[in-house]
């Protein structure tokens, strides 16, 4: 109560009309009673104002007002420190994560070049496999058709000779010796091929 009156009196000390010199002089100064003194009139009128300000409570519902508004700041000004904490907790997490996904793709990445490289040395052993196995395959028919060609060129040998053989036994032999000595190198014949 005692900061209300000492604020009417400041404010009342400053008013224009106490400053201005209207000329009225009151033998009782500012605290001439009567309605002529217009300095009086507007202290009534001031103090009359006041008295219905203080009767309604205006001044305590403007503190109330503005400690409602200090506490609405105060909540406003916690909720914002609490969302920039979460906000710096979220972004510790996100910068976290991101260096996890940067590891694990880089480990991806290592994985996936050290798997290609076995498998490019698996694929080389296997074509290295093949061409070996081809190669003895065709080593396999090579031989295979040496013995074949050897075995016709002896057999195409073997019966020029004999027809030769033949021939010249057919001139100079009788026809007993001759079945003996075809009988011989038929018996001759069998036995180198075999």
């Amino acid at each position: 109560m005692m900061r209300y009156l000492t604020i009417a009196l400041i404010t009342l000390a400053t008013t224009p009309a106490l400053a201005a010199e209207d000329g009225y002089d009151s033998p009782h100064g500012l605290f001439d009673p009567s309605l002529g003194n217009t300095d009086w009139i507007v202290l009534i009128g001031f103090l009359l104002f006041l008295g219905v300000i203080f009767y309604f409570g205006v001044p305590s519902m403007l503190a109330g007002m503005l400690d409602k508004r200090a506490e609405a700041i105060k909540a406003e000004l916690d909720e914002a420190r609490a969302l920039r904490e979460e906000a710096q907790t979220l972004l510790a997490s996100y910068e976290r994560k991101a260096r996890e996904v940067e590891e694990q793709s880089k480990r991806i990445v290592e994985e996936a070049r050290a798997n290609a490289e076995d498998a490019a040395k698996e694929a080389k052993a296997d074509i290295e496999r093949s061409i070996a196995r081809r190669l003895a395959a065709a080593e396999d028919q090579i031989a295979n058709a040496e013995q074949k060609a050897n075995r016709a060129v002896r057999d195409r040998a073997a019966s020029v000779a004999v027809a030769a053989a033949a021939e010249v036994i057919a001139k100079n032999t009788k026809a007993a010796d001759q079945n003996k000595m075809i009988d011989d190198s038929i018996a001759e014949v069998e036995r180198q091929l075999h």
